[in-house]
């Protein structure tokens, strides 16, 4: 028989954790926790209702969580529902969907860039701060940092499915991501791959560029602090940001930018798994770790539901 057009049967058969026969329910159980724990992101809460937190930083934070969450939405629950009855189907209009989900980290890169001229101005210019990072231009920073992660996003999908598939339609991973899907498409797919890694080098390159920029002006006011004391607190309000940055950019990096011949399911369903899951999950908490702002408005919160509930138990 010839080949076909996957377009006449409209969707692909994911088989990412078809090879882990009875672990499957302890996948399900680990990945369900962790999307519960995400999807209730403590840290948009918390920014939301702490009026002390309502500065740039952490409402550039709390954008962070939702994009990460947002990121999440399109992939884990899927997932999960594979998992739980064993139905490894997902039609064409939702894979195309959900690679544009997975695209999505493209707004992090530039909530990032964000983030770290946020941090250049606060500690290049602190009397200056107020003024410069208004509520008029975080708007604008924030939504700038949405529309283009979102455009660029839209693009590689675009790229991906003009593209004709062959009578394969079995996707080596747990969910729609570049490289799987691409090989699964008939005739020579160069053109569309060197497409998607001039979209993903241009991201990376512009918003990584950006972030190296205000770091740079930062390092030089950090060395002209006299006090050790002083540069210590300076870099300290930097550390947690600088720790984000550098594993999102090592995960991004090494999944959009490897050569095709180099894909691995095994290896790559793991480092998936980690910015899909446990980074989102772990963000929150390294900032919150390392801001006493952040841990006492938690503390605050925690305290008054519980003077709530003990308010309530006594009328």
């Amino acid at each position: 028989m010839g080949q076909t057009n996957v377009t006449s049967w409209r969707g692909f058969v994911f088989l990412g954790f078809s090879s882990f026969g009875e672990l499957q329910l302890l996948l399900l159980v680990v990945f369900r926790s962790l999307f519960i724990t995400l999807t209730s992101n403590v840290f948009i809460i918390i920014v939301n209702v702490d009026s002390y937190l309502h500065t740039p930083m952490y409402l550039f934070l709390s954008y962070l969580s939702f994009s990460e969450t947002f990121y999440t939405l399109g992939i884990i629950p899927r997932m999960l529902s594979g998992l739980a009855v064993g139905d490894q189907a997902i039609s064409y209009v939702g894979c195309t969907a959900q690679m544009f989900f997975s695209t999505s980290w493209t707004c992090k890169c530039f909530l990032l860039a964000v983030m770290g001229f946020d941090r250049y101005v606060a500690i290049c210019a602190p009397l200056h701060y107020a003024s410069r990072i208004h509520p008029t231009l975080c708007a604008q920073l924030v939504s700038t940092s949405f529309l283009s992660g979102y455009f660029f996003g839209l693009e590689m999908t675009l790229v991906i499915f003009c593209l004709s598939f062959c009578s394969s339609h079995e996707i080596q991973h747990f969910f729609c991501d570049t490289p799987p899907v691409l090989s699964l498409a008939c005739g020579d797919t160069g053109l569309s791959e060197l497409g998607i890694l001039i979209l993903s080098l241009l991201v990376l390159l512009v918003s990584f560029s950006l972030i190296t920029i205000s770091y740079a002006y930062i390092l030089v006011a950090i060395l002209k602090i006299s006090s050790a004391e002083g540069r210590k607190k300076a870099f300290s309000t930097c550390a947690s940001h600088l720790t984000v940055v550098i594993v999102h950019y090592g995960c991004a990096s090494f999944m959009s930018l490897r050569p095709k011949g180099s894909y691995s399911l095994e290896r790559d369903q793991l480092i998936a798994v980690t910015y899909t899951v446990v980074t989102p999950l772990l963000n929150p908490i390294v900032y919150s770790l390392r801001n006493w702002a952040v841990k006492g408005a938690l503390t605050n919160a925690f305290q008054g539901r519980l003077l709530g509930k003990g308010c309530g138990g006594s009328q």
